[in-house]
């Protein structure tokens, strides 16, 4: 048996045992990381280690801690109620404002996760407060991400680009960006669906925060608030130094592409140090088990990378032959392999791949560029990318374990069903 076999069978068994006995996946990943990459792979502990994702692990605790700051002196409360006045007292039009609005922060060059983890805290406040599904507006946020994620101005959109000129190939820019606007515009609509209305039951025990009273909301059919009234909340000047903190937060991240983990850490911090009465209380509020759940997964991965399965597997995707078979596998394999490692990586490592099979003309280059892309970045709900993460970990009032569970079944919903459907919306068609 191969090692690349065994590193991977060792992944399907790490998710059989977190599945049946309730152990934090991120130890077992962790374990396996120094036990298949020492045994099997040779590597050694420095190597094993550059796969340990710092930039995420800074990512997730920055905005965990300083949301939760926010949260304790009542700044997250206040945004809620101002959401509340921007739609009009129509809650059910929230998700629809947070897709937007992180799809055009992308569109104009914001960096993915930058956006979500902008976004997702407030978001996930606003659900736990009006009883809406927080796995609804999450994944909302994250669609509405990767629906401007391929503008010519996004990161992602300007590398997919560069890669297929340097090959001699060309992509129309419109192609590519609207192809992932109306994929992912398709995917919240059936998101928004099927979940709007399976809010109160994602709650356990009663809500600290929810409004009673005049400002409480009004539920229907499955508990979601349809109409809610916005209570005055009179401001502290530790709100209104939260709230400039926020905006320094979004143009720091936006203006000057500094990292969102470290601005977030020093805002809290400065923050906290003018709240005495909250200040231990706030790193309770760093969702560690879902940081020890991704930065295992994260690890793991990163050993299959520097060991050659990741190219193993899509080496042999590619030598199949046929090429409308190779296509669907190659939008399959970089899906699941997405869902646990970084797309930009993935998409930089996979569409170089995919170029021979391109330059046969047989397949239609926009078609099969735009299928891997949006395969590679929808897949990103998983809690083991940065945006999944990052839901998971601003969650509140939720049974976490509940809670994981369904954003684990919606990412095997999506990785099952969406890299086919991006295969046969875009490369079928045009094959024939």
């Amino acid at each position: 048996m191969s090692s690349q076999i065994i590193a991977i069978l060792v992944l399907g068994g790490m998710f059989a045992v977190a599945t049946v006995l309730p152990i934090n996946i991120g130890i077992l990943a962790l374990v396996a990381s120094f036990v298949v990459g020492t045994l099997v792979f040779g590597l050694e502990d420095k190597e094993i280690f550059e796969g340990f994702p710092v930039s995420l692990f800074i990512t997730v605790v920055g905005v965990t801690y300083l949301f939760s700051v926010a949260k304790l002196n009542g700044t997250i409360d206040l945004l809620v109620q101002g959401g509340i006045r921007l739609v009009r007292g129509r809650a059910s039009l929230v998700p629809w404002v947070l897709f937007a609005v992180a799809g055009t922060l992308t569109a104009l060059g914001t960096f993915t996760p930058a956006a979500v983890a902008l976004l997702v805290p407030i978001g996930m406040s606003f659900a736990f407060t009006y009883r809406i599904s927080p796995l609804m507006i999450g994944m909302m946020v994250i669609c509405g991400a990767h629906a401007g994620a391929f503008s010519p101005m996004a990161v992602s959109g300007a590398l997919v680009y560069g890669i297929v000129a340097k090959s001699g190939l060309a992509v129309s820019h419109a192609a590519l960006f609207f192809a992932s606007l109306g994929f992912n515009l398709l995917l919240a609509a059936g998101t928004y669906v099927l979940l709007r209305r399976r809010g109160e039951e994602s709650f356990v025990g009663e809500s600290d925060g929810v409004p009673t009273g005049g400002g409480a909301p009004a539920p229907t059919g499955g508990g979601v608030a349809t109409a809610v009234e916005p209570r005055t909340i009179a401001v502290t000047w530790h709100q209104r130094a939260t709230l400039t903190a926020l905006v320094v937060l979004v143009v720091g991240a936006l203006a000057f592409h500094l990292q969102i983990g470290f601005l977030a850490l020093a805002a809290g911090a400065v923050l906290a140090l003018f709240d005495r009465a909250n200040l231990g209380k706030a790193v309770d509020g760093i969702s560690w088990p879902t940081i020890l759940l991704v930065a295992g997964m994260v690890t793991y991965v990163g050993v299959l990378e520097h060991s050659g399965t990741i190219d193993w597997v899509a080496h042999g995707a590619v030598g199949l032959g046929a090429p409308l078979l190779v296509a669907l596998v190659l939008c399959i394999v970089v899906g699941v392999t997405s869902a646990f490692a970084s797309s930009t990586a993935i998409l930089t490592a996979t569409i170089p791949m995919a170029i021979p099979l391109l330059l046969t003309g047989s397949l239609p280059v926009a078609g099969v560029v735009a299928a891997m892309a949006i395969s590679t970045t929808i897949v990103d709900v998983s809690p083991f990318s940065t945006n999944g993460a990052l839901v998971l970990a601003n969650a509140r009032g939720v049974d976490r374990n509940r809670f994981y569970r369904q954003v684990i079944s919606y990412t095997c919903v999506i990785v099952a069903l969406g890299p086919v459907a991006a295969w046969a919306a875009l490369v079928l068609p045009g094959s024939f």
